[in-house]
């Protein structure tokens, strides 16, 4: 499981039948402490309603197929959570709430 940023959507209208009706978003690996970016883009399956440049959870593999939106179907990224807040060492470093300045 890896946190990612929202940054874009993928549309495709050719596709395997089991995918219809799937949102997909290419997601960005961030680090869990910075935010910042880290790694390369991915293409993964919205299973929660998340939008653009919410910081998101997100598991791969096989475990991407145990959500009961994906269940039996060719996926290999899910996003199955979207972050409210991150505390590392009693200190807040996420707030999905907090007003930026």
């Amino acid at each position: 499981m890896y946190a990612a940023r929202i940054i874009g959507n993928v549309v495709c209208t050719q596709k395997d039948e089991r995918m219809s009706g799937l949102k997909m978003h290419v997601v960005q690996p961030v680090n869990l402490i910075t935010f910042e970016d880290e790694g390369k883009p991915a293409v993964a399956i919205d299973a929660v309603g998340a939008g653009d440049l919410e910081i998101v959870l997100v598991v791969g593999g096989s475990s991407a197929r145990l959500t009961e939106l994906t269940q039996n179907k060719p996926v290999d990224a899910t996003i199955m959570a979207i972050v409210d807040y991150v505390d590392i060492e009693g200190k807040n470093v996420f707030s999905k709430h907090k007003k930026e300045i």
